[in-house]
């Protein structure tokens, strides 16, 4: 359904008010919708990661080392996770405990990133709050442990999850939550391509204090840009022979 709205006062991506000229594109007609499957944590499969379900067993212990291992200040396994809401955790076995009562509190589909040609765990992200009758989930509890931040490896494990929200499940809204005190995950969402739709204030209190909670989102529509651009930065063809990139996720965005 196409409104043509001239004019029209409309918020822009960055909160402020601008115009739209032309028509305005709302979303497809929803008669025929019908609710979605769950998202579910099989396995991806990409060129720098693969993706599996959470193993119980050997993951804890796996993160809990990619995360900085015991101890509280930085650099530690709980510096890492300090944004999470967690109590401090003593070790391995109490990390694995609090992670599968959240899992389990909240029906998660938790995944585990690995690296190619490797089965050890350095990361995860899990399916949360998944909404099927409307076609909405989040990923959240999101960790890159040193062997695979800021690498490729970690753009393409979000990649892989979102192109399975969207294209294997036909979701309409993949969501970012996160802390509002955590910056660098503002940067990360804002990278892979979400958008801030606002802050809920004093909206938790947690084991470490007040949580204010920022929310970000992209929607049906806007994947096929996020996807291309995606993909655009992944081929190879887009990093040099040390494997650093030529040009940035925010480069490929914006000439696009």
């Amino acid at each position: 359904m196409t409104f043509n709205v001239g004019d029209t006062p409309f918020m822009s991506r960055n909160g402020g008010l601008g115009k739209l000229g032309g028509a305005l594109q709302l979303t497809a007609d929803l008669a025929d919708w019908t609710p979605r499957p769950a998202p579910h944590n099989g396995c991806m499969a990409g060129r720098t990661v693969h993706i599996r379900p959470f193993d119980r067993t050997n993951d804890p212990a796996d993160l809990w080392e990619a995360f900085g291992g015991d101890g509280e200040g930085e650099g530690t396994a709980n510096h890492h996770l300090r944004y999470f809401g967690w109590p401090l955790l003593a070790d391995a076995d109490a990390f694995g405990h609090q992670f599968h009562d959240a899992v389990f509190a909240g029906a998660w589909s938790p995944c585990t990133f690995c690296l190619s040609g490797s089965d050890r765990a350095v990361g995860m992200a899990s399916y949360m709050r998944s909404d099927p009758r409307n076609g909405v989930t989040e990923v959240g509890c999101v960790g890159h442990g040193a062997a695979m931040a800021g690498t490729a490896a970690a753009t393409e494990a979000h990649y892989l999850m979102a192109k399975r929200v969207f294209d294997d499940l036909g979701y309409r809204r993949y969501e970012w939550k996160l802390n509002a005190a955590n910056q660098s995950s503002h940067r990360a969402a804002k990278r892979l391509g979400f958008t801030f739709e606002g802050t809920f204030r004093q909206l938790l209190v947690t084991p470490r204090g007040n949580r204010d909670t920022a929310w970000y989102a992209m929607v049906d529509h806007e994947w096929p840009i996020v996807k291309a651009v995606f993909e655009a930065w992944l081929s190879p063809d887009n990093f040099d022979s040390g494997g650093r990139q030529i040009k940035t996720l925010e480069d490929i965005r914006s000439a696009s």
